[in-house]
């Protein structure tokens, strides 16, 4: 199997909880509070983990909440490689209103990150032997660390010889295109952002995932469509593969695992359009699982054969 690294640089502690019912003004009594590794690559390499892959988590992490996030990783067996900074490594919150079933979600910015600091992450991923065959930059980047760090990366990986898949959103989301990455996984919001405007219906969402492709901006383009799946958008195909009907717990780690899914299928050797089937069927698995809970193996592998006997 090929190797793959992911690049969290905003990792977390996701702290989730329950409370009866969420009221303002007063003090809510939660149930003991739960802990896990959390930053869009950190879920990626988790969901692999579940998956039954292995790849390595790169993160910047510090203070007594970066070594929670490192034992929490080792507790995983997730492989990882922490490079240190000064700051404080985040906590997110998640509230889950027992009354309603909603979910109430506050992330924190993270720690400020000094050009050392983020430089570091750079030169660690650089400096890998082997040299990855796949990198996974996914997630929010922190203050401190500039907006075109995601293009850094892609330009590195293109000199390492390996693939840039990038799962982010905003101005790191343009800065990684404009660079030109192997694989780019928008969602609608982000895909009208790469456009500049509101996408409007199925051809216009055509119209502009085949022009990042043919500007060079990424040669695959996976964009998220929730519960209808994805629209995959090559330089020789345009494809809507259709996701499985699930029953929905939590939306929360869908996306994360529909990176780990493809990343993975890849570096296992599959074609990328079942690659892409494999991560849409991780997707679905991810929101049958309750709260911050990421795919399941038996759950994606069950759903990824629906899909491929349904394609047939």
């Amino acid at each position: 199997m090929q190797t793959i690294v992911t690049l969290t640089m905003n990792p977390t502690i996701d702290k989730s909880a329950a409370v009866s019912r969420v009221a303002a003004g007063r003090k809510l009594r939660c149930e003991l509070p739960r802990h896990e590794p959390g930053g869009g690559g950190v879920n990626v390499s988790r969901a692999i983990g579940r998956l039954g892959g292995e790849s390595l988590a790169l993160y910047p992490a510090g203070g007594a909440l970066g070594q929670m996030l490192e034992r929490l990783l080792d507790q995983e067996k997730v492989p990882h490689s922490p490079v240190s900074i000064q700051g404080m490594t985040r906590e997110n919150l998640t509230i889950f209103d027992q009354s309603t079933d909603e979910q109430f979600r506050f992330g924190m910015p993270g720690p400020t990150l000094t050009e050392e600091e983020w430089q570091a992450c750079l030169d660690e991923l650089v400096e890998l032997d082997p040299r990855p065959d796949y990198v996974v930059g996914s997630g929010s980047l922190p203050p401190g660390t500039p907006e075109d760090f995601y293009a850094r990366v892609a330009r590195r990986v293109r000199e390492m010889g390996g693939r840039a898949i990038v799962d982010t959103s905003e101005g790191p989301l343009q800065a990684a295109a404009e660079e030109g990455v192997y694989l780019l996984k928008p969602n609608m919001r982000e895909l009208g952002q790469l456009a500049g405007r509101e996408i409007e219906g199925e051809a216009d969402q055509e119209a502009v995932a085949r022009d990042i492709v043919e500007s060079g901006k990424a040669e695959v383009v996976v964009v998220s469509l929730g519960a209808a799946g994805v629209l995959l958008a090559t330089g020789k195909e345009m494809e809507r593969l259709r996701a499985p009907t699930v029953s929905i717990e939590s939306k929360i780690g869908a996306g994360d695992s529909m990176v780990a899914g493809i990343a993975l299928a890849l570096a296992r050797g599959k074609a990328l359009r079942d690659a892409v089937r494999f991560g849409v069927a991780a997707g679905s698995a991810a929101v049958m699982t309750p709260g911050t809970e990421l795919c399941r193996r038996e759950d994606t592998e069950r759903l990824y054969e629906q899909m491929t006997s349904r394609d047939e």
